[in-house]
């Protein structure tokens, strides 16, 4: 069955020891009202046999085992490289459970905006679905990300479509045309923010963003890397600094780099406080060293955008209190 008459859509899942939560997710997949065209499942060198035993109980879905880990921005672009006859591709946690009409809410949304770039579910906390995990991506003009209204009501907060600055990719569709001009994902991100890098180039090419709030999962979150680990510290605060670099338009770059140097410098200081001073000082010196790559990075960027600096500042956050979600 054709997701839509018109739209060929496949759904990629990046394993990497998700255990049961895969066989959860893929049961979610299994039971859509409109059902992708394929699924396909890349394995990240699992060591728990998760992907084993989802392939056994899911024989129609596809399953790619890599012989690393190369990450989530690799193991994405990998599966996207095979749809070659396909106009979306919606991307999906092993730890994220779609509600039953997830992918038909995202095409029907798609159908409506064809020239738009990507399409952000509503995420729901797994723990307490009263709660929300996240409803589109905000960017701070400080180069600070975050989920927008996360550990927000469900009921009073995300009850309306409207465009945000990107999507979580843990539940998001994406045109392919779009992110194949964008570039894909950066690999050398390994993973996190990498679907706020992402976001951000299609902006800069003029690739809109809506935020979708009938396209529903439950998302546990963190669950192979751990919330707040030292994994996810060190490569959420060095891409953080990366993604800045390589994206900020020029005139906006260097107007708020003294807010993105003093958002860095207080993340140094903070993770100090709180005895974590290696890994945040390794963060930010690994994105030091790797400046002079980025920065040839976003030569192609800036030459090849065609949004105005003016229209990339109406899609920051320019709020001088913040409230940080987790990304």
């Amino acid at each position: 069955m054709l997701c839509l008459p018109t739209i060929k859509c496949a759904v990629v899942i990046v394993n990497y020891n998700a255990g049961h939560h895969l066989l959860a997710a893929l049961s979610g997949l299994s039971k859509q009202s409109i059902a992708p065209d394929k699924v396909i499942v890349v394995d990240n060198a699992s060591e728990d046999g998760s992907a084993l035993e989802a392939q056994q109980q899911y024989p129609g879905f596809s399953f790619r085992y890599l012989n690393t880990n190369t990450g989530f921005a690799v193991a994405n672009n990998v599966a996207i490289a095979e749809l070659t006859n396909f106009d979306y591709v919606a991307l999906l946690n092993p730890d994220a459970v779609p509600d039953v009409n997830w992918l038909k809410s995202l095409l029907d949304m798609a159908r409506l905006l064809p020239e738009y770039g990507s399409f952000a579910s509503r995420m729901l906390c797994d723990h307490d679905q009263s709660l929300i995990d996240g409803a589109g991506d905000v960017y701070h003009v400080s180069g600070l990300p975050w989920r927008r209204f996360y550990q927000g009501n469900a009921d009073a907060l995300g009850k309306f479509e409207q465009d945000v600055f990107s999507c979580c990719a843990g539940a998001a569709l994406y045109k392919l045309s779009a992110i194949r001009a964008a570039g894909l994902f950066d690999e050398g991100y390994f993973c996190y923010v990498e679907d706020v890098d992402l976001g951000f180039r299609l902006q800069l090419l003029g690739y809109s963003c809506r935020y979708v709030p009938s396209a529903i999962v439950s998302h546990v979150g963190s669950a192979t890397t751990g919330l707040n680990s030292d994994f996810s510290l060190y490569y959420g605060h060095r891409n953080l600094a990366l993604t800045y670099i390589k994206n900020m338009p020029c005139v906006l770059f260097w107007l708020f780099l003294p807010l993105h140097l003093l958002l860095n410098l207080f993340s140094l200081f903070w993770f100090l406080f709180k005895g974590r001073p290696r890994v945040i000082f390794k963060a930010k010196w690994d994105a030091l060293i790797g400046l002079p790559k980025m920065w040839g990075k976003r030569k192609v960027v800036q030459q090849t955008r065609t949004s105005s600096a003016i229209s990339i500042l109406h899609l920051l956050d320019k709020r001088l209190l913040i409230r940080k979600g987790n990304k």
